[in-house]
């Protein structure tokens, strides 16, 4: 079968084909399969400041300088993008969808914070119209943040999880959810017994799982909610399903880690609750780890398990400060979630900007580049989910996921953007001040995404 018509994005093009933690020696988690070892500019970056990406039937045919992307393909199709930063679409590997009307519920550490603000708000999905609503916005809030992959943390509702999967099948975006089970200690409206808990996900998940670009994902909110038997069905749930992915929360704040202490007296931390069940592997995705202990981290390795890194919101909650350097250190592989709605927004550009804020003056620093934080925006992220072969690189051959940012009028950022000496500063510009207003432009696959308010695109 031949290459479709083809078509040529002219922008500045960056990308981290390579691991920048490796390069310092960190070594976050394996490569992409084709993926190249070793700094490239700097440490990771690979960038085109008159830059061309190439592509036919959703494939990225080259990548490079854009004079000789054009002269070897001089017929293909032109989107005339200059003025426009262009990056792979970015990843959220944890973000709640019934949270996002309470983003900015201020004044309250994790557990009063969910008693008070986000389990009510939750039940409130339980109404099929209310959650129809709220997923719409959700998928679009997200394109318009230029996501294009994302691991979401869905609803206790078997209707309202439906809701999801449904607006995201629309949106062509590359969604991975499940139905949220727990058994004890939120609210009566939220909890579900075990034996309706598996019916109802693997109901979901037959339907789901594998449609278009859906994904399912076991989702135990967490230990605190979660009893033994329930932890037990979740495990066998993952037996049933195989290829599925597995997400919760872990070590978040030090009075949950307490809690789970008092109700799984016979573990040795938190890690062990899941471990006995047979979820953690390298398709599991724990939200946080802030607090984190030594043999946690060894064990989280190990297992080739991966960590989001929520850093807005543990700012937010007042939790900690997520312990980067030991993980790097470990080789404990981690990527970056909005966790909306403790998280501070959609924009996973601005948890790049507070990761690298928090990172410079955590108990163990450690300072962050830009290449460091593109790589944990897209690389990282798409092997988190598994999806390292198909997205996170601009490398011919993938999936043409990418997003265009444009600055908005004569703003900062487009001050900022006049005066740079390199791609590095450029990028680390993007990240300090670009967000959904700069977001022109996200298509999954060569496909535009439909998105919420926006500027026109280029």
């Amino acid at each position: 079968m031949g290459v479709g018509r083809a078509t040529v994005v002219r922008a500045h093009v960056m990308h981290t084909p390579c691991n920048p933690f490796a390069a310092d020696g960190g070594g976050l988690g394996p490569l992409p399969q084709g993926g190249r070892l070793g700094p490239l500019d700097g440490g990771g970056l690979e960038a085109f400041p008159d830059g061309g990406l190439i592509f036919a039937d959703g494939r990225i045919l080259a990548t490079g300088d854009f004079a000789s992307v054009r002269r070897a393909h001089p017929y293909a199709d032109l989107i005339d993008a200059r003025g426009c930063v262009l990056l792979p679409g970015l990843v959220d590997v944890h973000v709640h969808y019934p949270q996002l009307g309470i983003v900015g519920a201020m004044g309250l550490d994790l557990l009063d914070w969910l008693q008070r603000r986000a389990l009510p708000e939750e039940a409130r999905l339980e109404d099929v119209d209310v959650a129809r609503s709220l997923a719409r916005e959700f998928v679009r809030g997200l394109a318009a943040a230029g996501t294009t992959t994302a691991l979401v943390f869905g609803s206790h509702f078997p209707a309202a999880q439906e809701a999801l999967f449904e607006e995201a099948a629309r949106s062509g975006l590359r969604i991975a959810s499940g139905l949220v089970v727990s058994d004890r200690n939120l609210r009566p409206e939220l909890h579900r017994s075990p034996q309706d808990a598996y019916d109802a996900a693997i109901e979901l998940a037959r339907r789901w799982h594998g449609h278009g670009r859906l994904r399912y994902a076991i989702s135990p909110r967490f230990s605190v909610s979660c009893t033994q038997s329930m932890l037990e069905g979740c495990g066998a749930l993952g037996a049933e399903l195989g290829d599925v992915l597995v997400t919760t929360h872990l070590n978040e704040s030090a009075d949950e880690v307490r809690a789970v202490g008092e109700l799984f007296p016979s573990t040795r931390d938190y890690l062990e609750t899941y471990e006995r069940f047979g979820l953690v592997g390298p398709s599991t995705v724990l939200a946080h780890d802030v607090h984190v202990t030594a043999p946690e981290l060894e064990r989280l390795a190990a297992a080739r398990a991966w960590v989001a890194h929520c850093p807005s919101s543990n700012a937010f909650l007042g939790s900690g400060i997520f312990p980067m350097r030991r993980h790097a250190e470990a080789r404990v592989a981690f990527a970056l979630g909005t966790d909306v709605g403790a998280g501070t927004g959609l924009s996973v550009l601005k948890e790049g900007l507070l990761a690298y804020q928090l990172q410079l003056v955590a108990p163990e620093p450690y300072r962050l580049g830009p290449a460091h934080l593109l790589w944990l925006a897209t690389s990282a992220g798409a092997a988190a989910l598994g999806l390292g072969d198909e997205i996170g690189d601009l490398i011919p051959g993938k999936s043409a996921d990418f997003v265009l940012i444009r600055p908005p009028g004569d703003g900062t950022l487009a001050t900022v953007l006049r005066r740079v000496d390199s791609s590095e500063e450029a990028l680390g510009a993007v990240f300090t001040l670009a967000r959904e207003e700069s977001v022109v432009e996200v298509r999954v696959a060569g496909e535009r995404v439909p998105r919420a308010e926006v500027t026109s695109a280029p």
